[in-house]
């Protein structure tokens, strides 16, 4: 059409077209940003497979399952000790993976529902301190996860502030829960390990874990939340509805995709946290995580089976972004689709 302008106008967010760009501009703009995810992030992630997969899929493998002698082999000492640490390592290595997974079990339900209750007082509330309480919750991202683990080794020591009851709580170990039925008493499980103090142990990383990953679901909530504003639950409450029919029917649905975004990024935090880990575990072997297993697999220079180990969380990370890009794109269609009506 004969004086139609060469480029389209591109509206920004607040409704005003956006000032015109040059094509070299863009795409050079583009680049930079290929560029630097690429070398930063892309090279990285795919190094760490290449690593892991150099000596073939059965050098991988040995990091998760010890090699079985052939039967009825007679075993030098020498071989006899290899297979003996290989097995330990292949143990430590299960262990690491086991208890990251529970961390997490435990972490993120827990920053759900504590990320929520924030959220919700944050936006559906205004009363005095509530800068404060958005500060507090912003607080991890500004304090280094190492100083956080100090903070509870300070609080929870021998010598800390809560010190003499910290040390003396004994609780029992989860993962020792065993079935014994009722011949011995009416309740049928026991637990056949169990745990003397709190830092260096299990639930000290339990608490370092929610410190460090709980703005995540916080913060994804709250934006969203803000800009939804209140007037479907208002108009609920005002046609009779009761308080949790209106949670259940307008709030966490119109929540729930962000509620899951921050869920995805508590978990990613949860199993690739290491700074916090680090310092309240002790460096005890039966409290290594995966980050702090292959920190001490790279010190004893079995750099195979720390790849092998590391691929695992790198692998968490690729699903992690596939996940986040779905949940992306599914609350920015419902937005439209507010948007829309």
């Amino acid at each position: 059409m004969a004086g139609a302008p060469a480029h389209p106008n591109i509206i920004g967010a607040s409704g005003k077209p956006a000032p015109p760009t040059s094509a070299f501009i863009r795409r050079m703009l583009i680049a930079t940003t290929v560029l630097f995810l690429s070398l930063f992030i892309i090279v990285p992630v795919v190094n760490v497979f290449g690593q892991a997969l150099s000596k073939g899929v059965d050098a991988y493998v040995s990091a998760f399952s010890a090699p079985s002698p052939p039967e009825g082999a007679a075993l030098s000492l020498a071989e006899r000790r290899k297979l003996t640490a290989a097995r330990g390592q292949v143990e430590k290595n299960w262990n690491a993976i086991k208890l990251s997974i529970g961390i997490a079990a435990i972490v993120v339900p827990l920053n759900m529902v504590f990320g929520f209750a924030a959220a919700w007082a944050v936006t559906k509330f205004r009363f005095r301190g509530r800068t404060l309480l958005i500060s507090l919750i912003d607080l991890p991202f500004s304090v280094s996860p190492v100083i956080a683990g100090l903070i509870y080794v300070l609080l929870l020591g021998r010598n800390g502030v809560f010190g003499d009851w910290a040390t003396t709580l004994t609780w029992p170990d989860p993962f020792s829960l065993q079935w014994r039925g009722f011949s011995e008493s009416w309740w049928p499980v026991t637990f056949t390990n169990s745990y003397t103090g709190i830092i260096f142990t299990p639930l000290a990383i339990v608490l370092a874990s929610i410190f460090v990953t709980f703005p995540f679901v916080a913060r994804s909530l709250i934006t969203l939340m803000e800009s939804q504003g209140s007037d479907e639950e208002v108009a609920a409450l005002s046609l009779g509805a009761s308080g949790w029919r209106t949670f259940w029917k307008i709030t966490l649905p119109n929540v729930k995709w962000g509620l899951l975004y921050g869920v995805i990024l508590s978990t990613a935090r949860a199993f690739g946290e290491f700074g916090a880990v680090s310092v309240v575990s002790g460096h005890i072997d039966a409290n290594d995580t995966m980050p702090l297993r292959i920190e001490k697999l790279w010190n004893e220079y079995n750099n195979q089976a720390a790849f092998s180990v590391a691929s695992l969380l790198a692998l968490l990370a690729v699903v992690t972004l596939i996940v986040q890009l779905i949940v992306d794109r599914q609350q920015t269609g419902r937005q439209e689709l507010r948007q829309q009506k």
